[in-house]
């Protein structure tokens, strides 16, 4: 980074959160502005015109606190939003995909599962990803609720136990060896989810991937 602007993300809430820490971590010295727009959470249940115009509303803020780039924390936003973003907006825009990529060419039993919001998995640049690796059996799930549950402060109750194992058990019975995260809240369940898969089952997220490509912007 070669000045001394903030870097600038949002997201539909606190998830994103978990990508800014991962950007922290990698570039402690840099200032940061997060833009929580939990008014409008989830994202994930909304059309692509709506989430364009909130992704639009929340660029202009983070542009008014003369951020340098900005991170498009949210897979929903993402996916739907920022080729619109970036056509509109003079600034570099980083974005967060489900990372699909590194769960395909590594899984041995060629079957993979990814959990994401419904705005994320219905979207045409997951379809495009999805298209790349025809090979390999994914299996996808909507994350109903869990998006509202982690915003509630939920993360450990009954309830999010309960459609936690209800929407993994399908993936483990397929035998999948790679579960993706595909919204940027989920990383908080972690902890939930593995006392629920087996332990070989590895899990990914996109945070590392997105604070190294903030760094090399």
């Amino acid at each position: 980074m070669i000045n001394n602007h903030p870097i600038g993300l949002f997201d539909s809430g606190i998830g994103g959160t978990s990508i800014w820490k991962a950007i922290h971590q990698l570039l402690p010295n840099e200032s940061t502005i997060y833009l929580a727009d939990s008014k409008n959470a989830p994202y994930g249940i909304k059309t692509k015109e709506e989430i364009i115009h909130l992704s639009c509303k929340n660029t202009e803020f983070l542009l008014n606190q003369n951020c340098k780039t900005i991170v498009v924390a949210c897979n929903t936003a993402t996916t739907n939003a920022i080729k619109e973003l970036r056509s509109s907006y003079d600034i570099p825009f980083i974005g967060i995909e489900p990372a699909i990529k590194p769960a395909a060419l590594h899984s041995k039993t060629q079957t993979i599962g990814i959990l994401a919001t419904k705005g994320t998995l219905n979207s045409a640049l997951f379809y495009q990803s999805v298209e790349k690796y025809k090979e390999i059996n994914i299996i996808e799930q909507i994350g109903h609720g869990l998006v509202e549950l982690i915003e509630n402060g939920e993360i450990h109750s009954p309830k999010m136990t309960m459609l936690l194992q209800s929407y993994l058990q399908p993936m483990i019975e397929a035998n999948i060896d790679y579960l993706v995260l595909g919204c940027s809240h989920y990383p908080y369940l972690i902890p939930q989810i593995q006392q629920i898969i087996p332990n070989h089952i590895q899990i990914i997220d996109s945070g590392e991937a997105v604070a190294r490509q903030t760094k090399n912007i």
